[in-house]
């Protein structure tokens, strides 16, 4: 009996240890703050303990404080919120720098500031993800001037570009594409999964962006093709939404066919039906296939349909009835029926 209540002390006394170690806190920056980046930012907030801090930066600090408001306004707690005077303040204290920027010369651009800038000694290394949809080349460039700035494992660079447009980033439901070696993806993943659902480890380094553009590349044909098969049916006398059930259970099936459907009344739910607002803009389409066709020089890849695509893009956006809409808009271009 007394050695039972002896154990039952041991095992008290070590619960009480366990319990009041300290948790070590952790700060994060979150650099860019557009339509994607400041709602994964309040994601990001959300989901962390009250004990850790998010320091905010964005070009524009009008951004960046009113996310900081709603942020200490919001009744569920969440990490502590400050605004940054620059990336180089927000990234100085900062275990996890993550940011989301428009195109190659603005990460280039943060990166060199926050690395010739004197950051702080911190307890473990360094992690940097960059969520910002660039080339692979640009960003592998970006993570040798954090292996440079950073030697001896004190920081590493990951690539994680997203997919699920505004609506998933509001919601917590993007899928990241992670470019990393195994050793960062555990840690990579615990803090992307506070942003989004998923995250696909894709390979090294780059890998990540690869997959993105590849898959987007794949995504500005398909959107072309079927707006033109609509259009085609339609000027045939088909109904659309007949030849759209036709495509979708049959090899021509894809996501614009089936989801982003280009014909207004097709699909209730897809940008058409709101006069082409919304969704993943034109411009955005084009940007990501300027960069998947620059990738795609670089690594001697042909690509027969990209310059064609390309132009019909730029001729869309630079029409006002096309400009700022989601990239179905291509099928007002061609002149479909709507």
């Amino acid at each position: 009996m007394r050695t039972k209540t002896r154990l039952c002390k041991q095992l008290l006394a070590q619960r009480r240890t366990f319990s009041s170690t300290a948790r070590r806190l952790d700060n994060y920056a979150f650099i860019g703050l557009g339509q994607m980046g400041y709602q994964m930012a309040r994601n990001l907030q959300s989901k962390l303990p009250p004990s850790d801090t998010v320091r905010l930066y964005d070009i524009n600090r009008g951004a960046a404080e009113k996310l900081a408001q709603e942020m200490s306004a919001q009744q569920a707690g969440g990490a502590s919120v400050w605004v940054a005077e620059s990336a180089a303040d927000a990234s100085r204290e900062a275990d996890t720098v993550i940011t989301c920027l428009p195109e190659p010369q603005h990460v280039k651009a943060t990166y060199e500031s926050i690395l010739k800038s004197e950051l702080s000694a911190r307890p473990g290394p360094r992690l940097f993800i960059d969520c910002s949809t660039i080339d692979p080349t640009s960003s592998r460039e970006v993570a040798a001037a954090v292996d440079k700035a950073l030697p001896n494992g004190q920081g590493h660079f990951v690539d994680a570009p997203m997919s699920g447009g505004v609506v998933g980033a509001t919601a917590g439901t993007l899928t990241f594409m992670l470019g990393a070696p195994e050793s960062l993806v555990s840690r990579s993943e615990i803090v992307l999964q506070r942003m989004g659902k998923r995250v696909l480890h894709c390979g090294p380094q780059g890998a990540g962006l690869a997959a993105k553009l590849a898959n987007n590349y794949l995504l500005a044909i398909e959107n072309i093709a079927t707006a033109e098969a609509m259009n085609l049916g339609a000027q045939w006398g088909l109904d659309p939404k007949v030849l759209a059930s036709v495509i979708n259970v049959s090899t021509g099936r894809c996501w614009p066919s089936e989801v982003n459907n280009p014909v207004p009344g097709v699909v209730e739910t897809a940008p058409a039906n709101r006069d082409y607002s919304g969704g993943f803009g034109i411009g955005l389409m084009r940007k990501d296939l300027r960069l998947a066709i620059l990738a795609a020089k670089e690594a001697d890849a042909k690509l027969v349909l990209a310059d064609k695509a390309s132009e019909a893009y730029e001729a869309a956006e630079s029409e006002e009835r096309c400009k700022g809409r989601d990239f179905s808009v291509v099928y007002r271009w061609l002149g479909g029926k709507e």
